[in-house]
């Protein structure tokens, strides 16, 4: 073996995204919309984050999508972070729609084209709630919490675990997330 630990990395042919050459770990979110006939549309993302340390959030979509269209026409959107015990529902959301409603708590502050065939959807968020078991606090430890209310991540490509167990980051003295 060498001592150069990084000497046998192999390189990838960019002609080609390297997403799918490995495994990411990504929030599984449901993203809601209005569609135009007035039905909620449930669509499962996992490229979505919070954008910055302020109320914003984000996702990748494409315009093919009815997400997409639906964002540019109504300039709203729902995200919802499924619980780990319905992973099987929230894959069945990419299926033909049901008939309940969801209030709307995304305003879109802007769709950012150029990213390949996709776009990155920005929002403010103007409402939130969460779980009160979920809810983080200075006299619960972090640990416990997720032991309580496990997280759901998706693997790109096709899989997905529940987090149950973690482990403090070891940050340099003086440095916080």
């Amino acid at each position: 073996m060498s001592d150069d630990r990084y000497g046998d990395l192999e390189t990838l042919d960019l002609e080609y995204p390297v997403w799918d050459r490995c495994f990411t770990v990504a929030p599984l979110v449901l993203v809601g919309t209005i569609d135009p006939a007035g039905m909620p549309d449930l669509a499962p993302k996992h490229m979505a984050l919070p954008l910055g340390w302020d109320n914003y959030f984000g996702f990748v979509c494409t315009p093919s999508h009815a997400t997409f269209r639906n964002v540019e026409r109504t300039r709203s959107f729902t995200v919802t972070y499924p619980r780990h015990t319905d992973v099987v529902a929230t894959s069945l959301t990419a299926a033909p729609r049901c008939e309940d409603r969801k209030p709307i708590v995304g305003a879109l502050e802007r769709i950012i084209e150029g990213f390949g065939s996709n776009a990155l959807i920005a929002g403010r968020i103007v409402a939130a709630h969460v779980d009160p078991a979920a809810l983080r606090s200075s006299d619960r430890d972090d640990a416990d919490i997720l032991l309580e209310v496990p997280q759901l991540a998706y693997l790109y490509p096709g899989r997905f675990a529940v987090i149950d167990a973690t482990q403090a980051f070891p940050f340099p003295t003086g440095m916080s997330y």
